[in-house]
């Protein structure tokens, strides 16, 4: 850079105030024992940007500079006395540095409102970032909060020169906490602990989920014996200019929990619905039990029964034998040739019906064949497992086993085939008792491990929120494998299932967020 860009930023630094610098490194210091997700806290930061003004004229020599919160992919919030040049020379330059990834964009005001401190900038040339997210939520005095942003106290000390803040870099994260909502005399704002200096107006202030509470503005005034206070411009405000100019951005109002709650909660869920089928399991199984005790029972009954009614009609029989061949006889000695032998037919036809009879009984071994053929007519205590049926179903979000962060929860239209096919077009891999697909998409920075379990009807969205570099080797991955439409082919469910591995593995172990919904 020219000696006239140098001297323009130490000109800069110059206005830094030393108070300033040391509570910036003195939060950067006790930044390490956040209780937040870093991870969280990284994918916040992708969506503040450094702004830079130029003068219309006079070279490559800013005339200031602050941060800035994407709110679309080609717009960004930030303080109105940011670009408050603007008001006095409608024709500054602005560049706007991403914190990832791109290079520097210009970019023009679209908006000011001195009232409450907040300017809305359009990129040009048709450019795209990754936007933040709001929470709309109540925030609790005392809680735990991050100033994302560009302090030039951090820029002096470590020397850096014009070219590299043109550069992308990633900013600053200092922690505090919430104070209190202490307004201004003419806006909503939000009083806290988490250090700002010079250049951190117009970046975030984010929860430990990474949701933008609201937009750093200024300090309160030390002289070295006070404590410092900051504050910034609340989201309620920050909402409604937005909305004014008819910038769609992103809010949700869920609490946020920290992943290891998260998971805690889930493995407890999934602890208690372990015990509870192994109970009904048990329970299943001493039904089982007990009904085939009493159908042995009853099978050994009716077989006793049957040989003891059997047995009896045997004797019956034979007693019948015994006297026909009896009245035989008293009919040959009375020389009745003919009736004679109808009586001796009639004993010996009582006699095979006898021994008929007594081989009829039913034997012991028959117990076994007897008793199934009794189970068969009970009903199966077993409550039948909840199964998706194929079709058209709607599946809504389960807060209570959600981590809720960055996306809408309205509910999802989701149509299920038996083969993994959904929606007709998008084929899933089986992986255990659940199917499975990695989404690794183009025009956004983050990847989606989307799953079905047909079992219970449980629709997840596993979402991991990546930077730019993370991004393009998950883009690689999946670009290795030609998954386009539906096919229940066995090459074409390894590709898918390969493709969900190879991403997967470039991935970190817990998502950033998670979204589970129930489906009928």
């Amino acid at each position: 850079m020219c000696s006239k860009a140098l001297r323009g930023l130490r000109e800069i630094r110059v206005r830094l105030s030393l108070t300033g610098l040391i509570a910036t490194m003195i939060a950067l210091i006790f930044a390490s024992t956040a209780r937040a997700d870093p991870e969280d806290i990284a994918a916040a930061s992708r969506s503040v940007v450094r702004v830079v003004v130029f003068p219309a004229s006079g070279g490559d020599t800013p005339i200031g500079h602050g941060s800035g919160i994407v709110v679309a992919p080609d717009k960004v919030l930030t303080n109105a006395h940011v670009v408050s040049e603007e008001e006095y020379d409608g024709a500054i330059r602005i560049v706007i540095v991403p914190s990832d990834g791109g290079e520097a964009i210009a970019a023009e005001v679209m908006d000011r409102s001195p009232r409450n401190d907040l300017a809305l900038i359009a990129l040009n040339d048709g450019k795209r970032l990754t936007p933040a997210t709001f929470f709309s939520g109540p925030v609790g005095d005392g809680a735990d909060v991050f100033a994302i942003g560009y302090p030039g106290g951090v820029d002096i000390a470590q020397g850096l020169n014009m070219a590299d803040v043109l550069r992308p870099q990633t900013p600053v994260k200092t922690r505090g906490n919430i104070s209190g909502g202490r307004s201004a005399k003419d806006f909503e704002t939000l009083l806290h602990t988490a250090a700002i200096g010079g250049g951190n107006s117009g970046g975030p202030l984010v929860d430990g989920c990474g949701r933008v509470l609201g937009v750093n503005s200024f300090g309160s005034l030390s002289d070295g014996s006070d404590a410092e206070f900051f504050f910034a411009v609340a989201q309620r405000e920050a909402a409604a200019f937005l909305r004014k100019n008819g910038v769609a951005f992103r809010s949700v109002d869920s609490e946020c929990l920290s992943r290891a709650e998260m998971s805690r909660a889930e493995a407890e869920r999934a602890a208690a619905e372990a015990a509870r089928i192994a109970e009904e399991n048990r329970l299943t199984e001493a039904a089982r039990s007990k009904s085939f005790g009493e159908a042995r029972r009853l099978a050994e009954y009716d077989i006793i029964e049957s040989r003891d009614n059997l047995s009896m009609l045997t004797v019956v029989l034979i007693f019948l034998a015994l006297g026909a061949a009896g009245t035989s006889w008293q009919l040959l000695e009375r020389e009745r040739r003919d009736q004679a032998k109808l009586a001796g037919g009639a004993a010996a036809a009582l006699v095979i019906a006898a021994l008929l009879t007594w081989y009829a009984r039913p034997s012991f071994s028959e117990v076994d064949e007897l008793t199934k053929a009794r189970l068969t007519d009970i009903e199966d205590p077993a409550a039948p497992a909840k199964v998706a049926q194929e079709g058209k179903l709607t599946c809504v979000i389960d807060r209570s086993r959600s981590r809720i962060t960055v996306s809408d929860t309205a509910d999802v239209p989701f149509e299920w085939a038996a083969n993994g096919c959904v929606n007709g077009r998008t084929q899933y891999a089986e992986d255990g008792d659940r199917w499975v697909r990695t989404f690794v998409p183009n025009n956004e920075a983050q990847v989606s491990i989307i799953s079905f379990q047909p079992g219970s009807s449980t629709y997840r969205i596993e979402r991991h929120l990546l930077g730019s570099e993370a991004m393009q080797k998950a883009r690689d991955a999946r670009n290795q494998y030609d998954v386009k439409s539906c096919s229940a082919d066995s090459a074409m469910l390894e590709k898918v299932a390969s493709m969900n591995a190879a991403v997967r593995q470039l991935l970190p172990q817990q998502p950033n967020e998670l979204l589970v919904f129930n489906c009928s």
